[in-house]
């Protein structure tokens, strides 16, 4: 098949119009599976979290797990849907070797949220406002792995292996309604949307929300036409994109590409696309099913999820403050600008930085910590900042040393470095590498005197008053002391001993 045909992306947005929706599948951090009760843990061994229910075996019998309706029901809150009294299961029927029944249990015409809405914040300051159409429960596939051939799907494959640990592992399905008008930033609004409902899912704390494990997952969904027109277009849907970035990148590419075939003369395939990480760009995948092609029906062997008026108010009551909310609330707090607020955001270290004020430590020093050296060894190592094995009350400890004189920056940068490299403690570190602040006046005095008679004709230009070359011999102290005494201290002393 031939490379598609792309148009310039900004002649693209001058003749067509994106249509753009989104799906996002996020796993539950329930402890045990939707309807069996099977272990969550990700990375077991293969096949080692699995029961006859989850298997699909004759005689078997699901039972909802009750706290995923739970998860269900603060995530519909949070996104301003309505919870209905009333919703059920069905059987969502088709094949494929992960899905061990032949049928995926969700939910079809009775979800369990509907009609809400996430007002999301681009980069200027803008808002969008997204509406959910419906966020439902389901559980779920295993996971295929393809041995051999070049690009790891079942195409050119040697032989294929199942793991149906992800089986029946419980799933929030969040749906959007079509979002107009986005234009030429539709790329940037289908970025902003994930991330903030990501933020959102880990704050009410129902789900790790790792991409890159695939416990949030996101399904695009795009259309072109022509400028002004108002006509839908035909849609792809690029499934599975699993960070924020392919998100972007997808939308772009999608927009380019069936630009390039309505410009050819030709007809968008409804079909469902897979997006390659290396390259940026989507392949096709298989025809786009319609409802009826999968054959729903009410699922018989589960009973209506009917959650108590009462029950929803209880929950509704419990909900964390919004990330919105608090940005506007920590901003004011911290008096930060918009473009300090962004910068602390996009590194995903508002999280971080809060519990490190919590933990005694100021904000200033804390968001520099976490946003510039912590944020740099992040980058350093391949890994998420909150990944690095440092918590917020190690780093406040630190902060906290610099501010009672017993380390300098530049110890206090050691200190973290012994910290992530597992040597304990920030005072363990600290006592162990020998860290601590040279504050003896008379050892000051020794170490400034031999710098001095090492270098006479700078010691003279300080006599003679050039105060700025006194510089010079403080970098020879501190050399001198490995960076342990008081900078400010033994420019002091310098200022004194040349009088």
């Amino acid at each position: 098949m031939s490379a598609p045909v792309l148009i310039d992306y900004d002649t693209v947005v001058e003749r067509y119009d994106p249509m753009l929706g989104l799906e996002v599948h996020v796993e539950l951090s329930t402890l045990t599976k939707m309807f069996c009760g099977c272990p969550t843990e990700f990375g077991a061994e293969p096949n080692t979290q699995v029961c006859p229910t989850c298997l699909g075996l004759p005689g078997s019998l699901p039972v909802v797990n009750g706290e995923a309706v739970r998860s269900a029901i603060l995530i519909g809150l949070a996104l301003h849907c309505e919870i209905v009294p009333r919703c059920r299961f069905a059987r969502k029927n088709y094949f494929y070797p992960d899905m061990p029944k032949n049928f995926q249990t969700s939910q079809y015409d009775e979800p369990i949220a509907i009609n809400g809405y996430l007002d999301v914040t681009l980069d200027d300051g803008s808002t969008v406002r997204v509406e959910i159409e419906r966020a439902h429960m389901e559980e779920d596939t295993g996971k295929s792995l393809h041995v051999g051939g070049a690009t790891g799907r079942i195409h050119g494959a040697d032989y294929s292996l199942l793991d149906y640990n992800r089986a029946g592992v419980p799933l929030i399905e969040i749906v959007t309604k079509m979002i107009p008008g986005t234009r030429e930033r539709a790329p940037e609004v289908a970025k902003a949307y994930v991330s903030q409902l990501r933020d959102m899912l880990r704050g009410l704390g129902v789900s790790d929300v790792r991409m890159d494990q695939g416990s949030m997952r996101c399904d695009v969904n795009l259309s072109l036409s022509p400028r002004d027109s108002g006509v839908l277009g035909t849609r792809s849907e690029t499934k599975n994109v699993n960070s924020l970035r392919s998100v972007e990148r997808a939308v772009r590419f999608e927009m380019c590409r069936q630009a390039g075939v309505l410009e050819a003369g030709e007809k968008v395939v409804q079909e469902t696309r897979h997006f390659e990480e290396a390259s940026g760009t989507t392949r096709a995948g298989r025809r786009k099913e319609t409802a009826e092609d999968y054959r729903y029906f009410p699922e018989p062997d589960l009973v209506p999820v009917e959650p108590s008026a009462e029950w929803v108010a209880q929950l509704r009551d419990s909900l964390p403050e919004m990330p919105g909310a608090r940005r506007k609330r920590v901003q004011a707090e911290w008096s930060l600008s918009d473009e300090e607020l962004r910068d602390l955001v996009n590194a995903g270290a508002l999280d971080l930085v809060a519990a490190t004020v919590a933990a005694g430590a100021p904000s200033g020093e804390a968001r520099s910590w976490w946003v510039s050296y912590l944020s740099q060894q992040a980058n350093n190592s391949g890994v998420a900042l909150d990944e690095l094995p440092i918590t917020p009350e190690q780093l406040a400890r630190v902060i906290e040393l610099v501010a009672g004189g017993e380390l300098s920056n530049n110890l206090a940068r050691q200190a973290v470095d012994g910290v992530l490299a597992g040597e304990g403690s920030p005072d363990e570190v600290v006592a162990a590498r020998g860290l601590k602040v040279v504050s003896d006046d008379s050892a000051l005095i020794t170490a400034v005197d031999e710098a001095l008679a090492a270098q006479p004709d700078v010691a003279e230009k300080i006599r003679g008053g050039k105060v700025a070359a006194a510089g010079a011999i403080v970098g020879a102290v501190m050399k001198a002391t490995r960076g342990q005494a008081d900078a400010k201290r033994v420019r002091e002393l310098i200022l004194d001993r040349c009088k």
